[in-house]
């Protein structure tokens, strides 16, 4: 068994695709709408960690009626973990991250668990870890 991929409600896919797509090296995949309940979404697929022919994914979704306050976020994941290889790394990227406007909410360290990580947020407010 394994994760096929982590979904997550966002307000603009565009602008979500771009942020995976250009900090992260992500492949952004078609666009889905169901003209029925104005549902779309599309896969954000890394190539590493290669799975049964998909890397790791992220399906990024949005309706007009999914606000803040809805059923939909009362209970949203907690996170997402990208690994990028690296203490080196994981320090680059942050810095680039900060640079470039990205909210970062904790600087590089050694957590308890004794994994290395920062944590930043997207554009909706999604926390990521970005981790060895």
């Amino acid at each position: 068994m394994h994760i096929n991929h982590i979904a997550i409600w966002v307000k603009d896919i565009d602008v979500s695709a771009d942020f995976y797509a250009n900090f992260f090296g992500a492949n952004i995949g078609p666009i889905y709408h169901n003209p029925k309940t104005n549902f779309n979404s599309r896969f954000i697929t890394f190539d590493s960690g290669n799975l049964n022919g998909y890397g790791t994914r992220i399906e990024i979704m949005t309706r007009r009626d999914i606000t803040e306050n809805s059923a939909y976020n009362a209970f949203g994941y907690t996170h997402i973990a990208l690994s990028v290889g690296s203490t080196g790394e994981v320090d680059r990227l942050t810095k680039f991250l900060s640079e470039n406007g990205v909210t970062v909410l904790s600087q590089p360290r050694t957590t308890g668990d004794d994994y290395y990580e920062s944590k930043i947020s997207d554009p909706d407010g999604n926390e990521i870890e970005i981790t060895v």
